[in-house]
């Protein structure tokens, strides 16, 4: 299989890591729940992972491989306060002031 399109995820976050297992058909993720979760990847797509922390999702399929890096990214979205979550490489997330001490 020749990969044409590829969609790298970047996880942000104490303890959150990433895993694949089965040549690239499992990948489980460590997102700061009590348990870990399980993505089953479609057989268009194939999982890498460089570093416990980044994701890559490549495949012949365009559609299919970023509609699975967006399952991935729904499992633990970033969010705006602290910028923790699985977030796109090239995604610029705008971060909140939150409370003002007086």
């Amino acid at each position: 299989m020749e990969a044409k399109f590829f969609r790298f995820l970047k996880i942000v976050g104490v303890g959150f890591k990433a895993r694949a297992e089965a040549e690239g058909r499992l990948l489980y993720l460590k997102l700061g729940y009590s348990h870990e979760v399980e993505l089953t990847v479609p057989p268009a797509v194939r999982v890498f992972c460089f570093k416990n922390n980044t994701v890559c999702c490549t495949g012949i399929d365009k559609e299919r491989v970023h509609q699975f890096a967006a399952a991935v990214r729904s499992c633990k979205p970033p969010e705006v306060y602290k910028g923790k979550g699985i977030m796109y490489v090239d995604e610029v997330i705008k971060k909140k002031e939150g409370k003002r001490s007086k």
